[in-house]
This record gives C-alpha cells, structure tokens and sequence, in this order.
C-alpha cells in the first residue's frame, strides 16, 4: 500500500487530473437520484472528484483516512471533509442518502466491511455508488499489459461479483451501471516500469523482488517507451438499499 500521505502532493498530476475527475464525477451524479439530499464520497482523497460532484440541493461530504489528502480536499471542499476510517465511517446509522466510493475497494484486502459500512450509513431507499473492477479496467490489450498478464492477481478486493454478493447480505440491491473514462491514465512502458519497481501495483500484481525487477526492465525495452497506451475505462455500480 502506498503511504497516501506522501501521496497527496502529486496524485492528481500522476492520475489523469481534472479530466479524469470531471468523467468520474458525471457517472457518479448519473446513478445518484434526484429525491438524494446527502452524500457522502469515502476514500475522497484530495478532493478532485468530490469538489465536482455538485448539484442543486445536494450536500456532499468527504472522508478519508489520509492526513495529507484529508488537508488536500479541505482547502477544495472546506468543512464538509473529515478524516476517519472507511471501516468505521463518523456518520450515525441511516443517516445519509448515497455513499460513493471511487477507486477504493481495490486497495482494501478486507473491502467487503467497507460495503457494509456504506449500507449501514444509508438510509432505505439510498444508494451505494462504487467502481468495482478497477485493475481491469486498465487492460485494454497493449503490449504493456501482455507483459504484465503473467503477473496479474485473478481475484481482485473489489470484483463485481464479489461486491455484489456481500452488498446483498446488507440489503443492497444493484439498481445501475456506468462507464467512464480515465482520461490521461494510458500507461507509458517507461511510466509503468517506475510504477512496478515503486510498488503502485500492490493491488493488481503479486510479485517478488526479482519478478519486481525483470518486468520492469522488460517494459523499458518496448518500444515508444514514453508514449501513453490506451486510456483505461472504469466500471461503476449503483447498488440501491431496499426497506
């Protein structure tokens, strides 16, 4: 796992920025019903998305378990972000109206509590916005993801059927679905060869020291080592609570 605090000072830069947060927000807004007074995005990171997911009538706040990203979103999103623990979340029972969760299940081994957290906030008839698939979402067939096929992890935290089944026993049912697309994420040979030898894969790749080092050398060998493949496409669900 990275340390999120070191993290915050250049994460929009490395993760696709404004573009990717102004697609990220729209699909969320779009599985978000009109009736929704409250939302709450968890894992908000520096705020990028959450400061974008605006709509008349709609209040929306943000927590994170990261200092620095938690001091990074309150300067964009101001009072309304607080730092907890998405296990935990600072918000009494059914006492908001959607929850959203973008690009976190991912990171979390023990993602399944984290859905249940989000179903215990919500209030009947809320909804649960979350990306499932993430890793996935970035193999769109390049010759850097052929290299990195070998090494894959087959049983992703956050797989939709994984997320599905668990979100069922909390009384979420899935309601919709949304796509959108992570602009500026295209991996680079050169770009994933640091991500591999630095451990940003953590989530998607299970390799050891020397594995660590032979894939990237072999990204560096590709050629157009420094131009972006294609732009991943990110899965999002909208998981409803009935009652």
């Amino acid at each position: 796992m990275l340390d999120y605090d070191v993290e915050a000072a250049r994460y929009d830069a490395t993760r696709g920025g404004v573009p990717r947060a102004v697609a990220a927000s729209r699909a969320v807004l779009a599985l978000i019903p009109d009736r929704c007074r409250t939302l709450l995005d968890v894992g908000c990171g520096t705020g990028l998305v959450t400061e974008r997911l605006v709509r008349p009538g709609l209040q929306v706040f943000g927590v994170d378990a990261a200092t620095g990203m938690v001091r990074t979103a309150a300067d964009r999103v101001g009072g309304r972000v607080v730092q907890g623990n998405c296990h935990r979340l600072p918000f009494a029972d059914e006492s908001l109206d959607a929850v959203s969760a973008v690009w976190l299940l991912h990171l979390l081994p023990d993602a399944l509590t984290v859905v249940a957290e989000c179903a215990r906030v919500l209030r009947p008839g809320g909804v649960f916005v979350t990306t499932v698939d993430k890793d996935a979402g970035h193999d769109v067939n390049s010759d850097v993801d052929q290299l990195m096929a070998p090494y894959r992890v087959r049983r992703a935290y956050d797989g939709a059927l994984r997320v599905t089944a668990a979100a069922s026993e909390h009384g979420l049912r899935r309601v919709g679905e949304a796509r959108f697309t992570g602009h500026g994420q295209g991996r680079s040979p050169n770009r994933t060869a640091g991500d591999v030898s630095r451990g940003y894969f953590a989530s998607a790749l299970a390799l050891d020291e020397a594995q660590t080092a032979a894939l990237a050398g072999r990204l560096s060998g590709l050629p157009d080592p420094d131009v972006p493949r294609g732009d991943p496409v990110y899965r999002l669900l909208a998981l409803g609570k009935t009652g």
